[in-house]
């Protein structure tokens, strides 16, 4: 694998630990800001808008940077944004300061999948995406449950300052070693949305939309669906997410897209409405999480593959898309579920999550007929 992939990885393991971290903070957040759990939850959600929000308006106004200096300014504002929720007194300011985060992963992930598919050659886009997005599945291994036990032993703002630190690191790492790449792109804002009158980009963001709404409507608030330790729920949940990333890549480049989104879909539904059966025990639940981190980041890398195929002119646009339609997903999964825990507790949660993976699946199945071969997705330039 080319080692100039991995810094992105690695940044992309800062921008993961913060922005995942969040669901396992929530009872020392609401405690030290006096707000309800479905509030502090919340913090997940303003950053999952921003994301969704900002992410194609600052392609637009940095179409002209070289593709290494937005990577740098990226990582910057994103440790910024920690440096300053860490040192935020109120609730409100927390929120407005997640925005100033997201803005920096919001530039960071899409231009850091670009320039890895810039990188390598068509036979190994999936195994050289699944590494560079392997950072946010790591970063869900190692970054949210370490972060989750400093939370607390030591307050959450002490995780928001380790998520600052892994972000300089990440910085260095480009610094160092990653190359600039040619470029190809528009800073006009309304080219960056025409991809959206194509019905195969629509089918895969919306895809990619029901997925994540499925998905983190029951990790958000994972903290009251279980009574079973937290920490290691998260750490085998990552651990599984890790595994599911890697395989994902391979089987992608090897079975085709298709088929690993469906599979993904249909055993994630399954795995989601198996919670109340995860918390009879705590070995019970940390094979149930495993195999749910598995099952939902086996489809990431086809997802970003299916955007490849679809959008091979300009695939950062297409991934800065598919980015969006994630985060709105987030977004939705943020606010619903913490309805859904308000108004009718777990059973609520659990319901409305698999509600939505199960949505997904469908809508799947009904839209996704034709599948592209690896070697027929042309190389792209990055913009």
């Amino acid at each position: 694998m080319n080692p100039r992939l991995y810094p992105l990885a690695l940044g992309n393991f800062a921008i993961g630990t913060g922005m995942f971290v969040t669901a396992g903070l929530l009872t020392p957040i609401s405690g030290d800001l006096g707000i309800s759990l479905s509030a502090a939850g919340q913090l997940m959600t303003v950053f999952a808008l921003a994301y969704a929000v900002l992410s194609p308006l600052l392609a637009a106004l940095s179409a002209r940077l070289s593709r290494r200096r937005l990577l740098l300014i990226a990582l910057a504002v994103f440790v910024l944004g920690n440096v300053l929720s860490a040192l935020a007194p109120t609730y409100p300011l927390v929120l407005a300061t997640r925005v100033i985060a997201a803005a920096g992963a919001a530039m960071f992930t899409p231009t850091a999948s670009g320039v890895a598919t810039a990188l390598s050659p068509p036979e190994r886009r999936g195994r050289a995406l699944a590494l560079v997005m392997g950072g946010l599945a790591v970063s869900s291994a190692i970054g949210v449950p370490l972060g989750t036990w400093l939370g607390d032993v030591s307050g959450w703002r002490a995780t928001l300052w380790l998520v600052a630190g892994l972000g300089v690191l990440g910085f260095a790492g480009v610094a160092a070693a990653v190359p600039d790449v040619a470029t190809l792109a528009t800073a006009r804002l309304r080219e960056r949305f025409e991809p959206l009158g194509d019905r195969k980009v629509l089918l895969v963001l919306g895809t990619q939309l029901l997925v994540f709404a499925g998905a983190f409507t029951a990790y958000t608030y994972i903290g009251s669906l279980l009574d079973l330790p937290l920490t290691a729920i998260l750490w085998a949940w990552g651990l599984g997410g890790v595994v599911g990333n890697q395989v994902g890549g391979r089987l992608t480049d090897r079975f085709g897209a298709r088929r690993m989104v469906l599979i993904g879909l249909a055993a994630g539904t399954m795995a989601t409405g198996l919670i109340p059966v995860a918390n009879l025990a705590l070995p019970v639940g940390l094979v149930w999480a495993f195999l749910w981190g598995v099952l939902g980041w086996l489809i990431a890398p086809a997802q970003q593959y299916r955007t490849v195929a679809v959008v091979p002119g300009n695939v950062p646009v297409g991934l800065g898309l598919l980015s969006s339609a994630q985060y709105v997903g987030l977004f939705v999964a943020g606010v619903a579920g913490g309805l859904a825990l308000d108004w009718y507790g777990r059973v609520g949660v659990i319901a409305l999550s698999t509600g939505f993976c199960l949505v997904a699946l469908v809508f799947t199945l009904a839209t996704y007929r034709r599948e592209v071969a690896p070697a027929a997705v042309a190389p792209a330039p990055v913009g």
